[in-house]
């Protein structure tokens, strides 16, 4: 069945970065999906890394930070405002790892504290792909800049790191967990971007029996696919998280990060005025 076409709902064009590529440079924006467009009010950073801005204000309203959240008319059809937690969550992001590098990955993304306990979040939004079952989280949070940084790097270094492992979950089952780097549209002071894939191993395949003759596809361990983005405007930032066991659109992926850290850059510029 053909995917419903994406409305289009902000006029200018999106830059033509290419967002979130693994290391073999494979564009997530499939072909069928139509990117909406980003604001161009705000002109976005050049460099990876800078520091905060010195003429925004240095904290937001609680009213500043709502109104830097996307929404679903932001990403356009099938995204609609989440109806709950994905059930991939507890099965497959509660787990744990040997490596405490691993583990604190996996701890963060369950949490959905990339910035870790510290970190103050200002406003998030949850959003669901009726069509692919995906789920996108869009999170404005407040930290110092040196502790944003600290972390940007962090992440930058997972690929090297935590580049492939074995974790397992609460309920026992055993995964392979791989993170690549990922390329990030050129927005905001300082940036990093993560592909992960989190596969199950079946009970045969961890004893090294392999797949029975009998056994269905239908009963293959699933494979959990997440974007992951996490951008320092200023003395604020946004992660976003996109994740899901079938197809995650990365269109929408690039849409969030390019248009929400131009959005968090241009409430930031109006400072103190009540939005």
């Amino acid at each position: 069945m053909p995917r419903p076409p994406a409305r289009a709902v902000v006029a200018s064009t999106l830059s033509a970065a290419t967002l979130l590529t693994t290391a073999s440079a494979c564009s997530l924006a499939g072909p069928d999906r139509a990117v909406p467009a980003a604001p161009a009010a705000v002109s976005p950073a050049a460099t990876a890394t800078g520091p905060p801005t010195p003429a925004a204000a240095p904290t937001l309203t609680e009213a500043q930070a709502r109104a830097a959240l996307i929404t679903e008319a932001d990403l356009g059809e099938p995204w609609v405002p989440t109806r709950g937690v994905a059930t991939w969550r507890d099965a497959m992001l509660k787990a744990s790892a040997e490596s405490a590098e691993c583990r604190r990955l996996l701890d963060a993304l369950y949490a959905e504290e990339l910035f870790g306990p510290d970190a103050r979040t200002r406003a998030s939004v949850g959003l669901d792909d009726e069509y692919d079952e995906a789920q996108l989280r869009y999170q404005v949070v407040a930290h110092r800049p040196a502790e944003v940084d600290r972390t940007l790097e962090w992440l930058g270094s997972l690929p090297r790191t935590c580049g492939q492992f074995m974790a397992r979950t609460t309920r026992g089952g055993l995964m392979t967990v791989e993170v690549g780097e990922a390329q990030m549209p050129e927005v905001g002071d300082a940036r990093r971007g993560l592909h992960i894939v989190l596969s199950g191993v079946s009970e045969d395949e961890d004893e090294g029996e392999g797949e029975s003759e009998g056994e269905s596809e239908g009963e293959a361990a699933p494979t959990l696919t997440l974007h992951v983005a996490a951008i320092r405007v200023g003395d604020d930032a946004i992660t976003v998280t996109n994740g899901g066991l079938g197809d995650v659109p990365g269109d929408a992926t690039l849409a969030a990060v390019e248009l929400g850290a131009q959005r968090l850059a241009e409430v930031r510029k109006r400072g103190r005025v009540e939005v």
